[in-house]
């Protein structure tokens, strides 16, 4: 390329089998200056264009995402319990500067154990049922353990930290450990190992459907297939498996669905229902 002060001079070629070709073409300086700097005006308002939007969108999207926060907290708020009905919530005031409660665990539970209210009307007429018409003897209705209640039945604040909130499918009932557990009503073992969030687990089936669960031992004394008479020892109070400190967790199922653990049983004593209402 040969320039002068006016223009750019560019020497283009070709050629054929026979001539080379020799073609020379000039450009006016002040065409391509011009060029360019409109060319780097165009990039510049294009980045504008683009950075503009971007922050408009972060905004928006920021704003969507602090109501969507803000209606969480709210709901978070309205999570209660229902004694009448231990599947659906009802709308109380949850603190959360509450301290969480010692000697906790469980499984991580899905939430699936909500029940349209069909669903809710046959499970209590199933249990009414079993109540009247079952044998007593394999009804749940003594303690397993006695203890002050760390959590009961329901949704509960995560006990290994956070500000999230899970779903409990049983009961936890403090307890030290080497503390007995056992059977509050006959039955036949038909788990006796470990699993995962519940440690070392027992699972007792008491015939309608009808089964229990005690998670986080220390020890278990039965096997699969004993034949086990209410009153009879499972296994020691541990904190095996998903648990922040030794405990026995208690669990009522029917039909593999967990249900409210008090189901059956009869209000703990006085000292011990008084020491946890102080918790």
């Amino acid at each position: 390329m040969h320039q002068d002060d006016r223009f750019y001079t560019f020497l283009l070629t070709h050629s054929s089998k026979t001539k080379i070709y020799i073609r020379r073409v000039e450009i006016s300086k002040k065409f391509v200056t011009n060029f360019a700097a409109s060319l780097i005006f165009t990039i510049g308002l294009l980045s504008i264009g683009v950075l503009g939007l971007l922050k408009s969108d972060s905004i928006t999207l920021n704003k969507v995402g602090a109501q969507i926060l803000s209606k969480s907290e709210t709901t978070n708020q309205q999570i209660g319990f229902s004694p009448k009905n231990p599947n659906i919530t009802e709308v109380s005031s949850i603190n959360y500067d509450r301290p969480r409660p010692n000697n906790s665990g469980g499984p991580i539970t899905t939430l699936s154990n909500f029940e349209s209210e069909t669903e809710e009307a046959e499970i209590t007429n199933r249990l009414r049922l079993i109540e009247t018409a079952g044998n007593p003897a394999f009804l749940p209705s003594i303690w397993a353990h006695l203890g002050k209640i760390n959590n009961e039945y329901g949704f509960r604040r995560n006990p290994f930290g956070g500000r999230t909130y899970e779903f409990h499918a049983g009961m936890d009932i403090d307890g030290e450990k080497g503390d007995m557990v056992v059977a509050p009503a006959n039955g036949v073992v038909i788990k006796a190992g470990w699993q995962g969030g519940y440690g070392n687990l027992i699972e007792v089936d008491h015939l309608n459907g009808l089964t229990t669960r005690y998670g986080h031992l220390s020890k278990i004394e039965v096997a699969v297939g004993d034949t086990i008479g209410r009153g009879q020892l499972l296994g020691l109070v541990g904190s095996t498996g998903r648990s922040t400190g030794p405990h026995l967790h208690y669990e009522l199922r029917l039909n593999d669905k967990a249900i409210n653990p008090r189901r059956f049983l009869p209000p703990e004593p006085v000292e011990i229902a008084a020491l946890t209402k102080r918790q």
